[in-house]
């Protein structure tokens, strides 16, 4: 083995400590990139209690919104990989109003068309026994 550093060597070494030590510089570095939509600010839930989402009346005025609007992209019989299949079992009633009122990735925000009750009927809906998309 030979045990001599060749110049070849010794240029490969040097151009991965300097790409080494120039990472966490450019980590650190501020981003003039645009704000991602993740960071923009996202309007806060309002209080959802339990017998408001499970009022018959609430979850009615969520079905007839849902079939207006959101059975086309969300529903059983829309185009597939439109929109996600929905598994209310999983979601959590903040979390069905979040995605509603401030929309999410492609999914476009509502809370210019329907006011805060109106997505609290979605979220009674979306989360009720009834819920059949």
């Amino acid at each position: 083995m030979n045990d001599r550093l060749t110049p070849s060597l010794v240029f490969r070494a040097a151009l991965v400590a300097s790409a080494l030590l120039a990472m966490p510089a450019a980590a650190q570095a501020p981003s003039t990139a645009p704000a991602a939509e993740s960071e923009e600010k996202r309007d806060p839930p309002p209080p959802l209690p339990a017998d408001v989402l499970k009022d018959p009346k609430v979850i009615s005025g969520g079905e007839a919104i849902w079939k207006e609007n959101c059975q086309h992209c969300h529903g059983s019989k829309a185009y597939p990989g439109k929109a996600p299949k929905l598994q209310p079992t999983k979601y959590k009633p903040e979390f069905v109003w979040d995605r509603v009122h401030n929309g999410f990735r492609s999914m476009p925000a509502w809370k210019e068309l329907y006011n805060d009750e109106q997505v609290i009927s979605i979220v009674a809906y979306v989360l009720s026994d009834e819920f059949w998309p």
